[in-house]
């Protein structure tokens, strides 16, 4: 009853926080359609040797039945685009890490659902502008009379294939559009750095969305005419006998080369796309706009029901994630702009005297920089796995009769290994006994494509691994991650299990179950089929992931903590004169080892093979593609807020309790040599 209570609680709060942005965006969508239409018809009657009789025709047309119609019903469109565009957003993108990740995203059910039902509103839009264009484009069944008998024929209906193009034009532009809306994660929200009026975001977006949709539409109509021409026949021939419609033959067909080299056709065709992609983009962008906007989420209720709509309860809860992003915001906002409600944050409470509110908002945001720091050493480690390479065994002189010398052996080559990944630095970072580990979204725990030193840290063993029981070789080498492992691989680098001695003071703890034939046999076939798969190119191609994809997977989320960071660096600076009770002081030790550890394992990170230290060059395009860089973006704000503090503190912070490697790396930033 209570977690019922709670999931109704976020429903409502989501409705009040987004259901006016929804509405609000719908709106002006719908207030705008008029004006693009206007554009279209006066476009789409083009005469520039008439000038005046094309401006006052197309004015005229403006107030007809049939424009108001499609005024009405292009309305309708708009509408279910919105409803689309509010159910499929996110605020984390979705990335794919290989070929069949996004193979899997396209075939799942609701991105077919999309598909359809924007290729049936695309079917639509063409239907509209085919009327409103008039002439030869406007009605699908036309008299015609058969070539045969001019004389005494008889009139009949004939498909009007134009139309049909038109119809199927705007069929192939929907769902083109909505694969794009995919692969490009066009229902990415991202939310602004510098904050501005919406009318501002929108007039800076407005003119780079009107050439996107002329650029795209070129695009589209030009892979329909290649389409139209191999299988145009094929819904020309089911029409016409499902309608009972004869074909004239006095018309050159539409599905040739002569009949697709027709300028008009041409332009009509990109004309209606360029006016579906227009208004379906403007719907698209006041979402966006109005979806990112600043929400202020009160420090403390004024009234006992608003107790959940409060910025502390809301972080420290599991609401909607567009919910905790503007949470987030707006703490971020508050710690820099705000000293009245940066004061409630250090108010203590009354009775009692408890500092809850600052405790509830600093253990959030640590504990969102704790996990980031988790899922970044998983993933170190798992790319570590992957470079390194094994020791043949005739390299390694290591007598059996002396577990002493395997001992004293092993731990020089963990002290060698500690050069590449530093597994004790690492340890000790953040204790597992505090934080669960958490692996990264873009991670297959357990399956053949994951890393054998991620599985081993989700507690999955497998016995046929390299890294079961075996000692690890000093020699490392960079080689590129493989897709499985497979037996004959662990002979050729002389890394089996049963090739080197174990210590007898580790299995004293335990027994070793010897796992039964059945068992062994089955694995032993799985690692043939695996070998015999990984070794044809076609495999590789769809299963092998790619680095950079895996690497953005890791940091999708990142703008969780980089919020997180400003807000609370911003806090602590301003803590410095304004808490007037001390109760930042208690956790400044902890986000000070917090903070240090990030910026160790960020710094570590930079270092791994196949990542970049230079942010891509993005260019002005319409599609948002800054989640690409956003490990950059944390980078930077990790060393900034850094520096806030410490600027703010000086050497104030030589009392702070951190570790002896934490001073070294505080004094750094002290002296301004980081």
């Amino acid at each position: 009853m209570e977690a019922g209570a709670g999931a109704g609680r976020q429903r409502a709060l989501l409705r009040q926080v987004l259901g006016w942005r929804v509405a609000a965006a719908v709106a002006w969508s719908v207030l705008l359609l008029p004006v693009c239409t206007a554009a279209f018809v006066l476009l789409s009657g083009l005469d520039p040797f008439h000038p005046l009789r094309w401006v006052s025709n197309s004015f005229n047309d403006l107030y007809t039945s049939y424009v108001i119609f499609c005024v009405l019903l292009m309305s309708v469109v708009i509408l279910v685009i919105s409803i689309f565009n509010a159910e499929f957003y996110a605020v984390v993108p979705s990335i794919p890490c290989s070929r069949l990740a996004l193979i899997g995203k396209i075939i799942h059910p609701q991105q077919v659902m999309h598909s359809v039902v924007h290729a049936v509103m695309g079917m639509l839009v063409a239907w509209c502008a085919a009327v409103m264009t008039k002439g030869k484009f406007q009605v699908l069944a036309v008299p015609c009379t058969p070539s045969e008998s001019l004389d005494d024929a008889v009139p009949q209906m004939c498909l009007n294939e134009y139309h049909l193009f038109f119809l199927l034009a705007g069929a192939f532009m929907g769902y083109s559009y909505s694969l794009l809306y995919l692969i490009n994660n066009m229902n990415y929200l991202p939310f602004p750095i510098i904050q501005q009026y919406k009318y501002l975001r929108f007039r800076r977006s407005l003119p780079l969305l009107v050439k996107h949709s002329c650029v795209e539409s070129l695009y589209f109509v030009r892979n329909f005419c290649v389409t139209y021409y191999f299988f145009g026949y094929i819904p020309k021939v089911w029409i016409s006998t499902t309608m009972d419609l004869h074909i004239d033959s006095k018309l050159q067909p539409l599905d040739t080369l002569t009949g697709l080299l027709d300028l008009p056709l041409f332009y009509h065709a990109w004309l209606c796309g360029v006016f579906l992609l227009i208004t379906w983009y403007i719907a698209w962008l006041l979402f966006k706009i109005y979806a990112t906007e600043t929400h202020h989420f009160p420090i403390q209720p004024t009234f006992a029901e608003e107790t959940d709509q409060c910025l502390p309860k809301i972080l420290n809860s599991n609401p909607p994630l567009i919910i905790k992003f503007l949470a987030l915001q707006d703490l971020m906002l508050l710690s820099q702009y705000s000293p009245v409600r940066r004061q409630e944050v250090f108010s203590l409470s009354q009775p009692g005297g408890h500092p809850h509110n600052w405790t509830a908002i600093s253990r959030e945001c640590l504990s969102l920089l704790s996990d980031l720091t988790q899922r970044l050493i998983a993933q170190q480690e798992a790319a570590a796995a992957n470079g390194r390479a094994k020791q043949p065994a005739g390299e390694l002189k290591v007598s059996p009769q002396t577990p002493g010398a395997v001992g004293t052996e092993d731990m020089s080559f963990q002290s060698q290994r500690s050069n590449i990944v530093p597994r004790a630095s690492m340890s000790s970072l953040v204790k597992s006994s505090q934080m669960s580990l958490k692996t990264s979204p873009g991670s297959d725990v357990g399956s053949p494509f994951s890393s054998p030193a991620l599985n081993h840290k989700m507690g999955i063993l497998d016995v046929n691994s390299p890294w079961h029981g075996s000692v690890q070789s000093p020699y490392v080498r960079r080689r590129g991650p493989k897709l499985w492992t497979s037996g004959s691989d662990l002979q050729m680098n002389g890394s089996h299990h049963e090739s080197f001695p174990v210590l007898s003071a580790a299995r004293a703890g335990s027994e070793v179950v010897q796992p039964s034939f059945i068992y062994t046999w089955l694995q032993n076939k799985q690692e043939q089929i695996k070998t015999f798969l990984s070794k044809r190119a076609l495999i590789m191609y769809f299963f092998s992931k790619h680095p950079e994809a895996s690497i953005q997977a890791v940091f999708s989320d990142a703008q969780m903590h980089i919020w997180a960071l400003e807000g609370l660096s911003h806090l602590v600076a301003a803590s410095f004169t304004e808490d007037q009770f001390g109760v930042v002081q208690t956790t400044l030790p902890a986000i000070l080892n917090t903070l240090l550890t990030l910026q160790e394992v960020v710094d570590r990170h930079f270092k791994l093979p196949h990542v970049s230290s230079k942010p891509p060059r993005i260019s002005g395009s319409l599609v948002d593609t800054s989640y690409k860089t956003l490990r950059f973006a944390l980078r930077a704000s990790l060393k900034t807020a850094l520096y806030r503090i410490t600027t703010v503190f000086g050497e104030h912070l030589n009392a702070v309790q951190v570790s002896t490697e934490h001073k070294k790396r505080l004094q750094q930033f002290l002296e301004y040599k980081e």
